[in-house]
């Protein structure tokens, strides 16, 4: 259950429901792509908040209301958070699996080089290019492998944010 502290208002006055979606989108509510506005807004008044749900009020005039037009708007509001959320999440993963199969790649070229030095040092010109190549090679795929984790996964860090707050959102209509 969620304690009454732990939710996050977030109010937005609205003069009609096109405040929400892109001006240059014919498409009906069901469609519509949001407002970079709109979504710039939200991502500035979400940023600090760390509850475990955030209240999201849309404030209309009572004349302009629709609440058939409302529930649509919901639903699209929905699923534009969860699309976004489940692309970035992926995203993310693909990045650490990415990084993981560098280290692991880099890790084992450098136990060839090692094993390879160990017992075949100096044997010949082909052996010590072996290591020459396998060394830096090795080392380059774990150091970048562990950018791609630790820096490269972080990078879409206030987007993934972002979603991942807003896609589990209460939505709600009110009169202004």
């Amino acid at each position: 259950m969620v304690k009454e502290y732990d939710i996050s208002e977030i109010n937005f006055s609205l003069d009609s429901y096109e405040d929400l979606f892109s001006d240059f989108d014919p498409r009906p509510y069901s469609k519509k792509a949001l407002s970079d506005d709109f979504l710039s807004e939200a991502k500035r008044a979400v940023r600090d908040k760390i509850p475990e749900r955030i209240d999201l009020k849309l404030f209309v005039s009572k004349k302009k209301r629709n609440f058939s037009d409302e529930f649509i708007i919901k639903r699209r509001l929905r699923e534009h958070f969860k699309k976004h959320y489940e692309l970035l999440k992926d995203e993310r993963n693909k990045i650490i699996k990415k990084g993981i199969m560098f280290i692991s790649i880099g890790i084992i070229l450098m136990l060839v080089a090692t094993s390879v030095l160990f017992y075949q040092q100096g044997k010949s010109f082909f052996i010590s290019l072996i290591i020459v190549v396998l060394e830096p090679s090795g080392w380059f795929l774990f150091w970048e492998g562990l950018n791609l984790v630790v820096f490269n996964s972080k990078e879409q860090n206030p987007h993934f944010e972002f979603y991942k707050k807003m896609v589990n959102c209460r939505i709600s209509f009110f009169d202004i």
